[in-house]
């Protein structure tokens, strides 16, 4: 393979795709470089799907490979700048919603569910944010484009034979070890298989699997960054029933809560109508948990589950978030041989540890079979506790039962896009010829605003070249 390009892309995620499909969408004579950890999108499988057991897969397939952890995510595309990044702070909330739009029409060119959720349900979404004010909640509206894990996985693996069919190289099962400066210039990379490639261009789109390499090399390079927000807490299961008014009318409710006791911002995250609990794997093994729904029918469940993440902003001296959430999911591990921990709320609220015998007879069956019955106290601080109990209680005056003591609390779900990279308007770092994007810079948070950065710093590339 020659080794000169004009782009080089690390991280074949949502901003990398989009960015590599912008840039060859307009100047097909461009010679680009996406490099990725994990698989191609077809060679992407989960033993566990069938087995129900984790059997180690290195590097993991769930975060990892073409499409990044968005090829086995719920696939759900928030199309408001409110939700899912940063990008309104540094392009403006116009410009921003401008692009979500342009990425929102790739995705339907590639097989996109048409139908968008809460776009038409002006009287039922009243009647929700009443009931939210009178719980102390804020109503963030959002509409939804919902792809579902499978179609998502169809709609990435169009996106990847596109790209290919284009002429972008695409090399996989590939670490980027370094990036190499020149003259305080970022030039090129060299990677794990002893392979150095050079380009004018060089766009670091890691996901949150990734942010913490991404730190790393930005300490050794000594890029600009900044403490950022830490969101940990857990995953919530209910039944449908119980989720049924929002499930329909919004889809996913984006609720948050500034926690009565201590003030701590609370919201909720992922809603999957019909879903099931899913284990994700991270470098070294860390086992955080997650949540998919599928559109097909034979793969739906009786139980919607959510995430109630607690944000938290740190001062200095303390400079190492991502560290943090880690920690508190290696306790979680520790306690459970590398498994997902499961609680009912009402042994959560009596600060008792729930066993297999009281589990099995709660009326609401766990999704997450391999989920160890345990005490979450003994993994999160106090004033995280009080924080996710005060949101399902003001939950529950929304909707009735989220609040019932056989509600399900998995732990811990803990989101790694808090190293933030001072970027500017271009998206590019301190260290010139080097941009960075998407959650791994704590840019954005999810996969509209992800893929509408990498739009745009496509552009910016372009009009560098331009110039």
């Amino acid at each position: 393979m020659e080794n000169k390009f004009d782009v080089i892309i690390i991280g074949a995620g949502p901003g990398g795709i989009f960015c590599a499909y912008e840039l060859m969408d307009k100047n097909e004579h461009l010679k680009i470089l996406v490099v990725e950890k994990g698989r191609s999108i077809e060679k992407r499988n989960c033993p566990k799907r069938t087995t129900k057991q984790c059997v180690g897969c290195k590097p993991c397939s769930i975060t990892t490979g073409f499409a990044g952890a968005g090829a086995f995510s719920d696939g759900k595309l928030s199309l408001s700048p409110d939700v899912g990044g940063n990008l309104p702070a540094i392009l403006g909330y116009e410009e921003t919603l401008a692009l979500i739009r342009e990425s929102d029409a790739v995705y339907l060119k590639f097989g996109a569910d048409q139908n968008v959720y809460g776009a038409d349900k002006e009287k039922e979404i009243r009647e929700i944010r009443k009931a939210a004010i009178n719980a102390n909640l804020k109503l963030i509206e959002c509409p939804i484009r919902h792809l579902g894990t499978e179609e998502g996985y169809k709609i990435y693996s169009k996106l990847q034979s596109h790209l290919e069919e284009k002429g972008v190289t695409l090399l996989f099962e590939t670490m980027v070890e370094q990036i190499l400066v020149e003259d305080g210039r970022a030039v090129g990379i060299a990677t794990d298989k002893g392979e150095t490639y050079y380009a004018g261009e060089i766009v670091s789109a890691v996901g949150r699997e990734g942010a913490d390499w991404f730190k790393h090399k930005c300490v050794e390079l000594g890029i600009e960054t900044v403490p950022g927000t830490v969101d940990i807490g857990v995953r919530v299961e209910v039944r449908d029933e119980v989720m049924q008014y929002l499930n329909e009318n919004l889809y996913e409710a984006k609720l948050v809560l500034y926690a009565p006791t201590f003030d701590d911002k609370v919201r909720t995250f992922c809603t999957n109508p019909s879903g099931e609990v899913a284990t994700e794997y991270y470098e070294g093994g860390l086992a955080v948990v997650n949540g998919h729904a599928y559109k097909a029918k034979d793969y739906k469940t009786n139980n919607t589950n959510f995430a109630i993440l607690v944000s938290k902003n740190f001062t200095k001296p303390f400079k190492t978030p991502i560290a943090y959430g880690k920690q508190i999911a290696q306790l979680s591990n520790m306690l459970c041989g590398g498994k997902i921990m499961v609680q009912t709320f009402g042994d959560f609220k009596k600060g008792r540890r729930t066993t297999e015998e009281r589990l099995c007879r709660n009326n609401l069956i766990p999704t997450l079979k391999d989920a160890v019955p345990g005490d979450l106290s003994l993994v999160f601080p106090h004033r995280i506790m009080v924080d996710i109990q005060e949101m399902l209680e003001a939950l529950d005056k929304v909707t009735p039962g989220i609040a019932s003591d056989e509600t399900l609390l998995y732990g811990v779900e803990v989101k790694f896009y808090s190293n933030r990279v001072v970027v500017d308007r271009d998206f590019e770092t301190s260290l010139k010829g080097l941009r960075a994007i998407g959650d791994g810079a704590g840019v954005t948070r999810g996969l509209q605003q992800a893929s509408a950065n990498g739009i745009s710093v496509a552009r910016s590339i372009l009009k560098e070249m331009e110039g």
